[in-house]
């Protein structure tokens, strides 16, 4: 990428990874909130504020690199929402809710995306373009977060999942995974393409994972919000 590209890449994904992340995060302590618990509202998470969920690593340095490697998807993460489970209502079953909030409010983010950028020609012909761009990119990236945050491995919101839906004496052994759960993480989409390059082999893992709901996610959006005809 020369500096022109990059530019124009970092001015039409900057505000949708923002804008998804910041509402994926506020939306885990809403939830909570409303389920019983108000860590997250005391803590201020419960907000639009991007400035409170923005970290550092997870929602500008990874998706930036991301980006320039030219990764087959983006994806980023936010500061934790605080959340204490043992206050929630009915701490088992909300846990579900409260993780699902995230990729269901992402779901939602698409969809308007969608609905919204048959309004794009009605702006002047460079604003609308711009728009545009960044409303397919809302799309795309709200849809990956989605799609990447539902794999069944703690501390993603589908590993809470997970250990909220299966039998105790499976959902305990899951649970203990949280701790190495980032570190799994980062050896599947760094480490082990990079040792494929080396054996010309392909061992993109979460690639692979998550290639069929991605695909599957998006036509339905797109047939939703009329993009597909």
């Amino acid at each position: 990428m020369n500096g022109d590209s990059i530019l124009n890449a970092i001015s039409i994904w900057t505000i949708p990874v923002i804008l998804a992340i910041t509402f994926h995060e506020a939306a885990h302590g809403f939830v909570a909130y409303r389920l019983g618990d108000d860590t997250a509202l005391r803590s201020g998470r419960v907000s639009a504020n991007p400035l409170r969920h923005i970290d550092p690593v997870g929602t500008v340095i990874l998706p930036a690199l991301l980006l320039l490697m030219r990764a087959p998807f983006l994806f980023g993460y936010a500061k934790p929402v605080p959340v204490n489970f043992g206050r929630l209502h009915n701490p088992k079953r909300d846990m579900v809710w409260v993780a699902a909030a995230g990729p269901i409010t992402n779901v939602a983010l698409a969809l308007i995306s969608g609905w919204l950028i048959h309004a794009a020609p009605y702006l002047p012909a460079t604003a609308a373009v711009w728009v545009a761009k960044n409303l397919v990119n809302s799309i795309q990236i709200n849809v990956a977060l989605a799609v990447f945050n539902m794999i069944p491995l703690p501390p993603l919101d589908g590993g809470r999942v997970a250990v909220g839906l299966l039998p105790t004496p499976m959902a305990i052994p899951l649970a203990r995974t949280e701790r190495y759960g980032m570190l799994i993480l980062m050896i599947l989409i760094f480490v082990l393409p990079y040792i494929g390059e080396q054996l010309h082999r392909d061992l993109d893992v979460i690639g692979f994972l998550l290639e069929w709901p991605y695909s599957l996610l998006i036509g339905m959006i797109a047939t939703l919000t009329g993009l597909g005809h």
